[in-house]
């Protein structure tokens, strides 16, 4: 992505929002307006990068401190962030987001849809159908991504969720799932029975459509 500078006025992130809509914005558009400013070192587009992926790994459990190391980002900058972040999430799930049907969670996830590489990501629920975090676990390849149900519970078992949603985007645009995405399910299933977490679905999604293993009779 080329710098603020580089860009066309009307496709500077601020003007793009005011213009178009803050729908129309990347996840790196959005924090580039939090920011303001990247360094010297790092523009702020890269400087959004670099902190979009620690916020993915974190989730809902995302602190200041975590962006402490990044270089460029002192206090005053990660707590505008985490500010902002908490400031959304008591408007958006105020008491816990609710899930009835396990397709709830595609607008918490959708904007996952048109990376560039298969993010695999973990929805944990309580026992009310409260969504509690929302994780990406692995980052793959254009059309792949490797993931053990280990890495997918590990978390999920240390916060006591009762359910998970799982669900990964496919650069590719093809929503079937491949062979390898219908064993990985079938794993994942066995590993939430011994584990005794629920499996709510599998869901194959990109910017405009999703696969659900679950509508599917699948699961």
């Amino acid at each position: 992505m080329r710098s603020i500078k580089e860009l066309p006025i009307n496709e500077r992130p601020r003007e793009k929002l005011l213009n178009k809509g803050a729908g129309t914005l990347s996840d790196q558009e959005l924090l580039a307006i939090i920011l303001g400013r990247g360094t010297a070192k790092n523009d702020v587009f890269a400087l959004s990068k670099k902190i979009i992926k620690v916020i993915d790994e974190k989730g809902l459990d995302f602190k200041p401190e975590d962006i402490y190391e990044i270089d460029g980002i002192g206090e005053a900058k990660a707590t505008a962030i985490a500010a902002a972040f908490e400031f959304v999430r008591r408007r958006i799930k105020p008491e816990g987001l609710k899930i009835k049907l396990a397709t709830d969670v595609l607008p918490l996830i959708r904007h996952y849809g048109d990376r560039k590489q298969e993010h695999f990501l973990c929805v944990s629920l309580n026992g009310a159908n409260e969504v509690m975090n929302v994780r990406v676990i692995t980052i793959g390849l254009v059309n792949q991504t490797q993931v053990h149900p280990r890495e997918i519970f590990a978390d999920v078992i240390s916060e006591r969720a009762s359910a998970v949603i799982v669900a990964h985007n496919h650069p590719s645009g093809d929503l079937n799932p491949s062979a390898e995405d219908i064993k990985l399910t079938g794993r994942i299933k066995e590993a939430s029975k011994i584990l005794g977490i629920n499996l709510l679905d599998h869901i194959i999604f990109n910017a405009k459509g999703y696969y659900s293993f679950e509508e599917k009779g699948e699961l």
